[in-house]
């Protein structure tokens, strides 16, 4: 009886092993292939490159190229806050000295200068404004200006400045008629179904993330500059695209909702 049951020669049986099977190939097209290329945009190319997204396996770095420019590294400096170091007095005294030429722009009691939309820096973790001058020094961010500066910075010289930032007070900015004292879903809970996780996991004030900035009090216009090019993929200084992948499924109203929360805090 049984072997009549489990045969070939049985139709239902026939019929019912072969609805599985298409069952089967249906689900892991659509999980493993359509899925990661409708969301994943850009950053997916391939075949194999949406399979490995849908298993979590970590994308292969792609240079991101703007049209007409030249393509820009991956960084491979990498910060933990334990080789910072403690608190150095004489770090900061010299410090002190080198940010005369960076007060233009990033003036550490307050905003940067009107006509530069530059990122405060006074209160910044060490080990976030240290990255960013070796990315700027080593050509992994690109800015005219920044890259002209640090390419004359010696490995003490980015140290110490990190330290001089680090020890400055942070300035809080004036309250704004049109700031929005609710915290923004993406910046509480992110958007997981859209893989993009929340902002506050890594840049609240509290966290102390190694080489992540605290973005509380930062240029709107700045964040919002710094998000887009996350997304477009122009700036690329991100260790395994955390922020390209948490950016690039950003629209344009939810990345200036988030700049205009952390710039209002």
């Amino acid at each position: 009886m049984n072997e009549r049951l489990f045969s070939l020669k049985n139709r239902w049986f026939t019929i019912s092993v072969g609805a599985v099977v298409l069952i089967a190939v249906l689900s892991i097209a659509v999980g493993f292939v359509w899925v990661p290329r409708v969301h994943g945009g850009a950053t997916v190319d391939s075949l194999w490159d949406a399979i490995c997204s849908a298993a979590g396996a970590p994308a292969r770095y792609r240079n991101a190229t703007p049209q007409g420019g030249k393509a820009i590294q991956p960084s491979d400096v990498i910060v933990n806050s334990a080789m910072m170091g403690p608190p150095d007095a004489g770090a900061v005294r010299r410090g002190t000295a080198l940010a005369q030429q960076c007060s233009t722009c990033h003036d550490a009691r307050g905003p940067a200068a009107a006509a530069i939309d530059a990122p405060r820096l006074a209160g910044e973790p060490a080990s976030s404004t240290y990255k960013q001058l070796r990315d700027f020094k080593a050509g992994h961010r690109t800015n005219p200006i920044m890259q002209a500066m640090a390419a004359n910075l010696s490995e003490q010289d980015m140290r110490d400045l990190a330290a001089y930032y680090a020890a400055q007070p942070r300035a809080t900015p004036a309250a704004r008629p049109d700031a929005r004292p609710d915290v923004p879903r993406l910046v509480s809970n992110g958007a997981p179904i859209r893989n993009i996780g929340a902002c506050a996991t890594c840049h609240g004030a509290g966290v102390g993330r190694a080489a992540t900035p605290v973005l509380d009090g930062l240029s709107e216009t700045y964040l919002r500059a710094q998000l887009t090019a996350f997304r477009a993929g122009t700036r690329a200084n991100d260790i395994n695209r955390q922020m390209r992948n948490a950016a690039h499924g950003l629209t344009d109203a939810e990345i200036a909702l988030v700049a205009r929360y952390y710039a209002s805090r």
